[in-house]
């Protein structure tokens, strides 16, 4: 239980030290994007209530269930953090939470796999993570401003997972398996989600201007790729001092 402890202490640790990086990241190269974008979110939204409220009959038929649904709709808005400190201790937050998250997984995987020895193989690792979460599912699903269109939710997430899945195979049988079967059917694996193709929203038509777009998915990439490299070279740096050289996870269960 020792050992299970030790890496459970491992992951919470890079998880939160790459969390805080992260948040840091995202507060200068991302929020400030997603700030901009929300102001032609807002601009559209009050363009389309000054239009709704000049058409709009003045008889009683806007007391109707029908025309009341529609107005409370538009009208009420779910919770968010106000802007300013509370917004960025939520985003904090978040990260610390998703960092510790990723980084059991990693410290997991990896230790069934013989155990990340140095922060070298961390990073490694880390690049691993990087392609698997942020790279292969972005090739089909780039992050989103606020007021762009998506396609469905469910049928959104249920990409990204396959995505993530078939990616994280692919990678597992062209590294361990080491045979050109197994690389062959790891590549098609890789490949496969993106010859499905992702779901794609019925317009494209958005208020965000396409450069403010580009510069956004630039970032979150960018962030995430510093992320993922510094949380598998955290775990290098963190394992080595508390696992040393003892044996890795999956043989102790064995």
């Amino acid at each position: 239980m020792t050992l299970f402890r030790n890496a459970v202490f491992t992951a919470a640790a890079a998880g939160l030290l790459a969390g805080l990086i992260l948040a840091a990241l995202q507060t200068y190269a991302t929020v400030p994007l997603i700030l901009q974008a929300e102001t032609f979110e807002n601009a559209g939204a009050q363009g389309h209530d000054h239009s709704a409220m000049a058409s709009e009959p003045a008889s009683d038929d806007a007391g109707a269930p029908g025309a009341a649904a529609v107005t409370h709709e538009h009208n009420e808005e779910a919770w968010a953090p106000a802007d300013g400190f509370e917004r960025f201790a939520f985003s904090v937050a978040v990260n610390v939470l998703s960092g510790v998250g990723f980084a059991l997984l990693l410290v997991a995987v990896s230790e069934f796999a013989g155990g990340i020895s140095s922060w070298r193989q961390g990073m490694l690792w880390g690049f691993a993570g990087f392609a698997v979460f942020t790279l292969a599912p972005g090739l089909g699903l780039p992050p989103e401003l606020p007021a762009m269109p998506t396609a469905d939710l469910f049928d959104r997430q249920a990409w990204w997972i396959g995505t993530v899945a078939a990616t994280a195979a692919g990678l597992a049988l062209i590294t361990f398996r080491g045979s050109v079967l197994f690389s062959v059917v790891g590549v098609a694996l890789i490949v496969l989600p993106h010859i499905i193709g992702a779901p794609q929203p019925t317009s494209h038509a958005s208020p965000i201007p396409e450069d403010l777009h580009h510069r956004f998915v630039v970032a979150v990439t960018i962030t995430n790729l510093i992320f993922w490299m510094a949380l598998g070279g955290i775990v290098g740096i963190v394992r080595h001092r508390f696992l040393g050289q003892s044996r890795n996870l999956g043989k102790s269960f064995a």
